[in-house]
C-alpha cells in the first residue's frame, strides 16, 4: 500500500516516537508508580492506549533499536551491530515513498562502531552531544570545580560535565527542546512525516543539576551516586550499603523527572499544532533498568525479569478514545505499525505484527507468544500466562554469529581483549533466513573468547507464571510445564531458522 491509498483509509498522516531509554514501567504514574513525579508522561498517557503486556525482544540498546527500525530480532544471529548490507531501516523505504524523516538524539550508541548506518537514511538527523561515553571534548571545562562522584572509571563524560553549566545545557533537555523547536519550525508544511526522539535519559549516568539531583533523597550529603555498579547482590555482598542504594535510586528519580519535565515542551509543541488530529505519537523504550529489585543493579549477566523486560508502551492514535490494551506486543511491533501506516514494505524478513488492529479496536490480539533476551544469554519466551527463560545446556557453547558488517559494543571505551573476536579461519559463507545475500557464520567453541556480555554465570531454567507469581519468586523449572515450553521453543526455533548452534547450545536438539 502506498502512502496515498493508506492516507485515503483514514491512517493518519505523520507519527511521532519518543524513545526514552532505560524507562522503568513501575515508576511511571500511568502504570501505578507513586516512587517520582512523571507528570507529563502522565499527561500524555491520559489520551494514550496504555499497552500493559508490551516487553522487549533484542536486548540491550542497539539490539533493540534494530527491532524498531529494522523490525527483526537480532539476538539470535547477533550481539550488537549495525544495520547489515542486506537489510534496510524502515527509514529507507520511507525516504522513496516521499516521507520526511527527522532523527533527533543524544544516544552516544547510534554514532559509534557497531551502531553506525541507522542514522544515515534518515532526510536529517541532529545530534546533542555529551552524554555517557560520547568522546565530545578532550578536556574538562577548567573553569569547572568539581563534578559528581561517578563511581566508576574515568568515562568521556568526565569530560563533558562542566560544560553543562545549567539544566538546559545538558544532552536531554537539549534534545527535547530540539524536537521541540522542529516541531514549531516543520508543523504543516510537509506531506507526511516520521519525527523519531531517541532520547538517551533516563539512562546512567544519574546526573542532573538542581532541584532533581536533591528531590528525592534530600538528606543525603555526600557527593551524587549517578552511576549504578552492575552487579546482582550488591547490598548483599557490602558493595552498596542501604543509604548508597536509596541515593542510587533517588539519583535515577531526578533524572526521570527532569526528562519529564521536557518531554512537557514536546507535548506543548504537538499541542501548539493541533498534531493530536492527523498524527500517532508513541511513547516507547529499550527495556528497564534495575535498581536494586531483588539487589539487582544495572543490568548485569541475570534473567530478563519483570523490571527490565516487561516495558512501557504508550500511544495516542487521533479518533481513538484513551484506554488500555493487554495483548501481549514487543519491540518489533512498533516497526511493523510503521510500515503499516505508511504503507511501505521491506526486504529483509522481519518478525513485527502491526498494532494498528489493536487500536483501533478490530482485533482482541495480535500474537500468542514473542521471544527477548541477549545474545549468549538466556532465550525467554513470554506467552499470555508464563515466562520460560532457556539457559545452556551445559557449557556456553557454540556460539554463533552471522554479519557482513563485523562490528560490535563502542570500542573507544572497551580494549581489545573486550571487544568480538575478529572471524577466524572456521569461518564461512552462510544465509541469514529470508536472505539469498551470503553472511559470514563464525561459530565460537568452549575456551574461546567471547565478548564479555555472554561471559556470565548461568543459574539454570526457569519458569515463572506470571499471573500468579508477578514477582518472580516461584521458579517451575523442572515441573511438568517445563516439558511443553520446552517443545514450543524447540518449534518457534525451527519456525525462525535460528542457527542450529542455537539448538545445541540451550540442548534443545
Amino acid at each position: 500500500m502506498n502512502g496515498e491509498a493508506a492516507q485515503e483509509r483514514g491512517v493518519p498522516k505523520n507519527v511521532i516516537v519518543i524513545l526514552l531509554d532505560s524507562l522503568n514501567r513501575h515508576m511511571l504514574g500511568a502504570y501505578g508508580g507513586t516512587e517520582f513525579a512523571t507528570p507529563n508522561l502522565d499527561r500524555f498517557a491520559a489520551r494514550a492506549t496504555r499497552f500493559n503486556r508490551h516487553y522487549t525482544g533484542s536486548l540491550p540498546c542497539m539490539p533493540a533499536r534494530h527491532d524498531i527500525l529494522c523490525g527483526a530480532l537480532d539476538f539470535l544471529w547477533k550481539p550488537w551491530g549495525s544495520v547489515e548490507i542486506w537489510e534496510d531501516a524502515i527509514t529507507y523505504e520511507l525516504r522513496k515513498a516521499g516521507v520526511v524523516t527527522q532523527l533527533i538524539s543524544d544516544h552516544p550508541h547510534l554514532f559509534e562502531t557497531g551502531g553506525e548506518n541507522f542514522h544515515v537514511d534518515f532526510t536529517a538527523w541532529d545530534y546533542q552531544r555529551g552524554h555517557e561515553g560520547d568522546p565530545w571534548k578532550t578536556r574538562p571545562d577548567p573553569s569547572w570545580t568539581g563534578a559528581p562522584s561517578l563511581f566508576r572509571p574515568p568515562m568521556p563524560y568526565d569530560d563533558s560535565r562542566g560544560y553543562f553549566r545549567g539544566e538546559a545545557d545538558f544532552p536531554g533537555p537539549r534534545t527535547m527542546a530540539s524536537a521541540a523547536k522542529w516541531i514549531d519550525e516543520n508543523a504543516g508544511y510537509h506531506k507526511r512525516f516520521l519525527l523519531f526522539v531517541d532520547e538517551f535519559d533516563p539512562h546512567e549516568p544519574f546526573d542532573t543539576p538542581e532541584p532533581y539531583a536533591s528531590m528525592y533523597d534530600p538528606d543525603w550529603d555526600g557527593p551524587k551516586i549517578i552511576w549504578p555498579p552492575y552487579m546482582q547482590g550488591a547490598i548483599a555482598k557490602g558493595v552498596l550499603t542501604e543509604a548508597q542504594a536509596r541515593q542510587i535510586r533517588a539519583c535515577y528519580g531526578g533524572k526521570l523527572t527532569m526528562i519529564d519535565h521536557w518531554f512537557g515542551k514536546i507535548l506543548d509543541a504537538v499541542d501548539r499544532h493541533k498534531l493530536w488530529d492527523d498524527t500517532i505519537f508513541i511513547l516507547c523504550t529499550d527495556h528497564g533498568h534495575y535498581l536494586g529489585e531483588k539487589d539487582i543493579w544495572g543490568k548485569p549477566g541475570v534473567p530478563v525479569y519483570e523490571t527490565l523486560g516487561h516495558i512501557p508502551l504508550l500511544i495516542a492514535h487521533p479518533g481513538v478514545a484513551p484506554g488500555t490494551c493487554d495483548a501481549l506486543t514487543t519491540s518489533v511491533d512498533l516497526f511493523a505499525t510503521l510500515a503499516d501506516v505508511f504503507g511501505v514494505e521491506v526486504r529483509q524478513k522481519t518478525h513485527g505484527r502491526s498494532l494498528l488492529p489493536l487500536l483501533r479496536g478490530e482485533a482482541r490480539d495480535i500474537r500468542e507468544w514473542l521471544l527477548t533476551g541477549v545474545w549468549g544469554r538466556e532465550v525467554h519466551l513470554v506467552d499470555k500466562r508464563y515466562k520460560y527463560a532457556r539457559a545452556p545446556k551445559a557449557a556456553n557453547a557454540p556460539l554463533t554469529m552471522l554479519s557482513n558488517r563485523w562490528s560490535t559494543m563502542p570500542t573507544h571505551f572497551l580494549t581489545r581483549e573486550q571487544e568480538l573476536p575478529l572471524p577466524d579461519d572456521r569461518a564461512y559463507l552462510a544465509r541469514m533466513p529470508g536472505s539469498p545475500v551470503p553472511v559470514i557464520r563464525q561459530d565460537w567453541r568452549q575456551g574461546d573468547k567471547v565478548p564479555f556480555w555472554a561471559a556470565t554465570k548461568f543459574t539454570g531454567n526457569h519458569l515463572y507464571d506470571l499471573d500468579e507469581d508477578p514477582g518472580e519468586t516461584r521458579n517451575l523449572a523442572g515441573a511438568a510445564i517445563e516439558v511443553e515450553f520446552t517443545e514450543r521453543l524447540r518449534c518457534i526455533f525451527q519456525e525462525l531458522e535460528v542457527p542450529d548452534s542455537q539448538f545445541v547450545r540451550l540442548g534443545l536438539t
